[in-house]
């Protein structure tokens, strides 16, 4: 680890998430040192990958081969009792590429994730134990995803209380703190261009949930980024949360505004 211990916090977003892939791609090519990572939801998904095989391309490759797929293999439906979906064949997916029982302390990188006690609002940063079982609890869109149980609590989406996890960053020591949000402002967002993209369908289950709980984080990230060093903001307001099939354009989108920004990240890294 360098003296100066540079962390970087990836935020919630589901398919704008891609972005981060893109982020860590430009970021491990112009050198600049990644000595921690934090995550929430989709940033967890993808900070942990990271952590695992500091291997941008791959994470990138991955993403770019899901995306021409349907996302049926992956969901294992259930009574909606709690959620729609069960979580395990995401799991099982996870345990593929990660490993089946990689803890967090065989991780290249320290990592940390966050989710949500659904029964106490309460934030919880997991950062012990399987790291496969507490992406599945960070990822858990409520009503989506059935709960993820972890010692006697039951935890959904970190993105309810800390979208964009710097927070825990600075508990865990990093002295410098690179942020990156994937939630748009919702004035920000083109309409006429959504619109035109999303046709004339009324918006499914998955689009409408997902975009009620970013409507709701959108003043949570504002609050958390006041906290960093250097913020990167993809430009995605344009592509649905569910919308997966993006990876491409998210992943290029992320590429081109961290590309805008490395002579100001390598200046304020030299200069600490």
């Amino acid at each position: 680890m360098s003296q100066r211990i540079v962390g970087l916090a990836l935020g919630s977003g589901a398919a704008r998430g891609l972005a981060h892939i893109g982020v860590l791609t430009v970021l491990h090519k112009e050198g600049v040192p990644i000595d921690m990572i934090a995550g929430t939801s989709a940033g967890a998904a993808i900070g942990a990958l990271y952590a695992q095989r500091r291997d941008a391309n791959f994470i990138k490759k991955l993403a770019l081969d899901l995306s021409r797929m349907r996302l049926y293999p992956f969901t294992d439906f259930t009574l909606p009792k709690s959620g729609i979906i069960g979580g395990k064949k995401i799991k099982d997916w996870f345990r593929s590429v990660i490993g089946r029982d990689v803890q967090f302390s065989d991780l290249k990188i320290p990592f940390a994730c966050v989710a949500t006690d659904i029964t106490t609002g309460e934030e919880m940063v997991l950062s012990e134990g399987s790291v496969v079982e507490a992406i599945r609890a960070s990822i858990s869109i409520p009503g989506i995803f059935t709960p993820a149980k972890r010692e006697g609590r039951y935890l959904v989406d970190g993105g309810l209380v800390n979208p964009v996890p710097v927070s825990v960053l600075k508990r865990m020591g990093a002295d410098f703190t690179i942020a990156v949000n994937v939630i748009p402002d919702i004035t920000a967002i083109d309409r006429s261009h959504w619109l035109a993209k999303q046709g004339a369908k009324a918006p499914n289950i998955l689009n409408i949930v997902m975009q009620s709980i970013y409507i709701g984080s959108r003043s949570l990230a504002r609050s958390s980024l006041e906290d960093a060093d250097i913020i990167i903001e993809p430009r995605v307001a344009h592509i649905s949360p569910a919308d997966f099939h993006s990876a491409k354009e998210c992943i290029q989108e992320g590429e081109r505004v961290t590309q805008d920004s490395i002579p100001i990240i390598k200046k304020a890294i030299d200069s600490l």
